[in-house]
């Protein structure tokens, strides 16, 4: 099966933002529309990982509500709307927004689970070639059984360890975000 090259995946993605089909990109590259698809799911991931600013926020205020809002910035000692917006709204109550702590726990995550996926594809090849060979469950050892145990170990802590990761970082920014709040508030009169 044909590997895409990097410079084949950035531009597949900046074909797929101006609105080339997978279909389309997939005859083009010559690999199959999943592969197109994996290339777009994980140029998305590493921007979310990486904090990529995508979107725009607009809002219109009065005059006396811009110079308010930036009497409270200067008093924070933040230097730009963008930044003093942005600042409100990661500690806005309850969103979830990643940060280089989380976004590195979360590819050590990633990282483990790719190595339970390839040890599942490993184990699986041995069984279909056990199958193949007519060896069938005589093949699938207890060393193998014990693996798979394991892997399933493995992927239930690995859920509840991220489950529990980011039941405490929105925990955490929730606490952020009502005192950044309170403060605004108090520095706003």
């Amino acid at each position: 099966m044909k590997r895409l090259t990097a410079p084949q995946k950035m531009e597949i993605v900046r074909e797929a933002a101006e609105g080339v089909s997978t279909a389309v990109l997939s005859d083009r590259f010559g690999v199959s529309q999943r592969a197109i698809q994996y290339t777009l799911k994980a140029d998305a991931e590493r921007q979310k990982d990486t904090a990529v600013a995508t979107a725009a926020v607009t809002v219109k205020l009065t005059p006396d509500e811009l110079e308010a809002l930036d009497a409270v910035f200067f008093a924070a000692g933040i230097e730009t709307r963008t930044e003093g917006l942005r600042r409100l709204i990661q500690a806005a109550g309850g969103t979830f927004v990643p940060d280089v702590a989380l976004a590195a726990e979360m590819a050590r995550y990633r990282t483990s689970l790719h190595e339970v996926g390839n040890s599942v594809v490993q184990l699986s090849k041995c069984m279909a070639e056990a199958n193949r060979t007519g060896q069938g469950a005589a093949a699938f050892s207890d060393l193998r059984l014990a693996q798979m145990r394991g892997l399933a170990r493995f992927i239930l802590d690995a859920a509840d360890e991220i489950d529990l990761l980011v039941r405490r970082r929105r925990d955490a920014m929730q606490l952020e975000a009502t005192a950044a709040l309170r403060e605004f508030a108090h520095a706003a009169e």
